[in-house]
């Protein structure tokens, strides 16, 4: 998990990085609405609506966005699936609650927090962009959009070491489960899936 993660984090990061930079560079082309006299109807020319720059910019914002989602989406259930396991292997072996699904849910609670917040910041950014273009001022577009690259730097960060700590878990809790199960006589994890 801790690779496929990874590999989902950079590409992830990357789109926003890419949104963020066409952003800025073709910010100049003035998509907000309240540019346009008011007491004009205004067309789609006049706001930028034909601009292609502007719509490159909104749909890869979008896409980073809902992938951002995606990826934060799965860390929560990734936890919450082998928090779960883990739970289960240690009532069903006994084992105690010290220190292998206490730590998973440890892991879990100090994972969530950080996952959530980069999940909502990038939602205000994209919300803000098209407030950009009607009336909100700009500066809070830009303001969230680099805390969004902030936000999601700290919380990959976080989320990648404990996705690793958590593979560690789980590789210990095999083999306790291998150890009981030489103990009894049973087979291994590994020769019971064999058969």
């Amino acid at each position: 998990m801790k690779r496929i993660f990874l590999n989902l984090a950079i590409l992830d990061f990357l789109a926003l990085a890419v949104c963020f930079v066409l952003g800025i560079v073709f910010s100049s082309k003035d998509w907000r609405l309240d540019a346009v006299s008011t007491s004009v109807q205004a067309s789609p020319a006049m706001i930028g609506g034909n601009d292609s720059s502007y719509v490159f910019h909104f749909g890869l914002g979008l896409g980073s966005t809902i992938a951002n989602l995606g990826v934060h989406c799965l860390i929560f259930i990734y936890f919450l699936g082998t928090g779960r396991w883990v739970k289960e292997v240690a009532l069903a072996y006994k084992l105690p609650d010290v220190p292998y699904p206490r730590l998973t849910r440890e892991l879990k609670r100090r994972t969530f927090p950080s996952a959530l917040f980069a999940m909502l910041v990038p939602i205000a950014a994209a919300v803000s962009g098209e407030g950009a273009r009607r009336e909100w001022p700009g500066w809070i577009h830009i303001a969230l959009a680099v805390a969004t690259l902030g936000v999601n730097l700290w919380a990959f960060r976080i989320e990648y070491r404990n996705v690793g700590i958590n593979g560690g878990v789980i590789d210990d809790v095999l083999r306790e489960v291998d150890r009981i199960r030489a103990e009894h006589g049973l087979p291994s994890n590994a020769e019971a899936l064999e058969s």
